[in-house]
């Protein structure tokens, strides 16, 4: 037992975290990867395989603000297989299997205590570090969410395409030897939605969570917890998302021109992308082009300013598996209309917004719009659920918290495989 005691609570751990995506001062999947690693090396030892092409980011950082206990592994896939653009699914699995041959000579150097593989956040992609003789935690890993088939008839043709080949792709994934592989191997998997989970069920993964992959750092959420409430203004809803068929923002418009909402009321829209024409065409259709407005693309700080400016943030995404934005206007002290699929589903309690049931469009829009109907007329419940945001936020979702969080995890793990050991 003292054997026991030693390895959990005295000695450092010795940890590998596998982060394709891993680089400082950045957002979604590079930031999950770099702010996971720092925070783990204010407890252990931390080695991070990653991509040779994040080295100058996190060497110029690292020249900055040194981290003591944490080092990099980089490595490329084969220079044969580098010719597919990074990130691109071939260039990712090569890179993958590369990783394990490094990962394979540095253990025999170092003796890792346990791997995690942190990003991609994918879940029909191996990680060949699963073979490894230590415990391996695989995730959180997404993407087994999925738009309902009801929902189709919006989209264009070319998002109906996109959502075929990306199905497709998945599918195809789940069958691969080597992804059924890392599922039975891991000795826990988490996945980022319930969608995702049941898709790892039926790839024989046995201990299964779900846990949201994002994350905001504490001194992020003090910032934005000081973004004011507008005041004198009329009501406003918020979305901030690229325009693209999947993120719902055709279902927002619709439900905004349908909701009992003063005529002063106004929905502003901060993004680009393809679908910026028909959108804007469905607000003149409906009538509200006056108050329906198109921001753009914009920087942190004019969006945060839009934001303070914001009463509302309505995010009706179809298959988001993380949801960041719905984390930061939470930060805000912003009450979250979504849609309860995806990521945002977990993030977003009723005590913190209003989750939509997504079972049609014409039930979806409905009931979009009674929410925004009655969030607009009551600003005390406005107030309450922006306030419970704010807590939810701090305390399940700031990167420190998640680091102690692992570690925690980490040592109940190889507690227990020691145990296991010791009286085999």
């Amino acid at each position: 037992m003292d054997k026991i005691s030693k390895k959990s609570s005295i000695e450092p751990l010795k940890i590998l975290i596998s982060a394709y995506a891993c680089m400082p001062n950045m957002g979604s999947e590079p930031g999950v990867g770099w702010n996971t690693v720092v925070e783990l090396a204010k407890y252990h030892q931390v080695w991070v395989l990653t991509r040779e092409n994040n080295r100058s980011a996190i060497a110029a950082e690292l020249a900055q603000n040194p981290i003591p206990n944490l080092q990099f592994i980089y490595c490329e896939p084969p220079r044969w297989a580098c010719w597919w653009k990074a990130g691109q699914l071939p260039h990712y699995y090569w890179w993958q299997l590369s990783a394990y041959f490094k990962a394979r000579q540095a253990h025999s150097e170092i003796d890792f205590d346990i791997v995690h593989h942190v990003t991609y956040v994918r879940y029909s992609t191996p990680s060949f570090l699963s073979l490894l003789p230590i415990p391996f935690i695989w995730g959180p890993v997404g993407g087994g969410e999925a738009a309902p088939k009801a929902f189709w008839a919006d989209f264009s043709w070319r998002g109906k395409v996109y959502e075929i080949l990306r199905s497709l792709a998945h599918r195809i994934g789940e069958i691969d030897p080597f992804t059924r592989l890392t599922a039975r191997r891991s000795i826990l998997v988490r996945a980022t939605t319930e969608d995702t989970a049941k898709r790892l069920q039926q790839m024989q993964a046995v201990n299964l969570e779900v846990f949201s992959e994002s994350g905001i750092s504490l001194t992020e959420i003090e910032h934005l917890a000081q973004c004011p409430q507008p005041q004198n203004s009329p009501v406003r809803f918020i979305s901030m998302a690229r325009l693209l068929h999947w993120k719902g923002l055709h279902l927002g418009i619709r439900a905004f021109a349908k909701a009992d909402l003063p005529e002063d009321a106004e929905y502003w829209i901060l993004g680009e992308g393809p679908e910026k024409d028909r959108l804007q065409a469905l607000a003149a259709e409906l009538n509200v082009s006056q108050r329906v407005k198109f921001w753009g693309r914009l920087s942190r700080d004019e969006t945060l300013s839009k934001l303070s400016e914001c009463h509302v943030l309505l995010h009706p995404s179809l298959h988001d598996s993380g949801g960041w934005v719905c984390l930061e206007a939470m930060a805000a002290g912003r009450p979250v209309i979504c849609l309860d699929l995806g990521g945002p589903a977990v993030q977003v309690t009723q005590e913190a917004g209003v989750k939509i049931l997504a079972q049609n469009p014409e039930q979806t829009v409905k009931s979009l719009a009674d929410a925004m109907s009655c969030l607009a007329k009551d600003s005390e419940l406005r107030s309450r659920l922006g306030q419970a945001g704010q807590k939810r936020v701090k305390e399940n979702f700031s990167w420190e918290n998640k680091a102690r969080h692992l570690i925690k995890l980490y040592e109940t793990i190889l507690t227990e495989k020691l145990t296991q050991e010791v009286y085999r």
